[in-house]
């Protein structure tokens, strides 16, 4: 997928609500990693499917408290430059973070990729 085809489909859904099944609810331990303790939810979106064929991956912000689905709205992306997908940045409708905190928040699994935030698209 070009990064034309990523934008576009990161603008379709930028602002929009969508519901999230969460497969790694905050205080998840990762089978892989066991020193990686989840400290936000994390899961993805049913039906829509990212560059690397998976189900949209998504970060829960705004959420004190472990998960099974979560609705809200798509604030932000996280764009990987090392890997070919994105991860959204979902949170409870009318709640917004900045860059900073966006990058704090998702520290945890981004600390492994060359990745940025983006807000807006253009």
């Amino acid at each position: 997928m070009s990064v034309n085809s990523r934008n576009g489909m990161l603008h379709q859904f930028l602002g929009k609500t969508v519901t999230a099944a969460i497969d790694r609810p905050m205080g998840f331990v990762h089978p892989n990693y066991p020193d990686m303790i989840y400290p936000i939810n994390y899961g993805y979106i049913e039906g829509i499917f990212a560059a690397d064929g998976e189900e949209q991956d998504v970060y829960i912000l705004g959420v004190d408290e472990p998960l099974t689905t979560f609705t809200g709205v798509v604030i932000a992306a996280i764009r990987r430059k090392d890997d070919v997908e994105d991860k959204w940045v979902v949170a409870p409708e009318g709640m917004r973070f900045s860059n900073e905190e966006i990058v704090e928040a998702v520290h945890f699994g981004e600390q492994f990729f060359d990745s940025r935030v983006y807000m807006n698209i253009s």
